[in-house]
């Protein structure tokens, strides 16, 4: 693996983390608004993130470079509403999204296959990720001022939880 692609991916491994940020201020949100199912969401969310930083972290180790932590900005805390929390969301894994298609390109250009692969595994989370965050996003502004629908919603996500799989 190059420099070029050691240092992007290093750099990735920092984005997760600072997604896992992300998502705790999303949570933060939800908490301080009292919408415990929506905060659980976020903070499974964001428990999924710190396991993407770890796999990176892992890989970069497997491949004999060294996983550099960096600093990071600090995520939004402005959010308006739940529906706005959550366009937040989708906004940041697009961004992810673009991220991961630029490792996989530069990992293409060197014909870096064994990062190719890995890459793949974040490509196919990218689009569960995308997929999931449209959906709800069209569920809130569906049941919109429906107080039951939106209670159901938010117990629903207290159910949510994440078991990472094996790095």
């Amino acid at each position: 693996m190059n420099e070029t692609l050691g240092k992007a991916l290093n750099e990735q491994m920092n984005f997760e983390f600072y997604s896992a940020h992300v998502y705790l201020s999303l949570a933060a949100y939800c908490s301080g608004e009292s919408w415990d199912g929506f905060a659980n969401f976020f903070i499974v969310q964001a428990e999924e993130e710190r396991f993407h930083a770890m796999k990176m972290y892992k890989y970069l180790n497997d491949r004999g470079r060294r996983a550099e932590l960096a600093g990071m900005d600090t995520p939004s805390n402005q959010q308006a509403s739940i529906l706005d929390a959550f366009e937040q969301a989708f906004e940041h894994e697009k961004i992810v999204t673009k991220r991961i298609y630029n490792l996989s390109d530069l990992a293409m250009n060197d014909r870096e296959h064994a990062t190719i692969q890995f890459l793949k595994w974040f490509i196919d989370e990218q689009v569960e990720e995308e997929a999931m965050f449209d959906s709800i996003i069209h569920k809130l502004k569906r049941i919109d001022k429906d107080s039951n629908a939106f209670f159901m919603l938010d117990a629903e996500f207290a159910l949510r939880s994440f078991t990472p799989p094996a790095l």
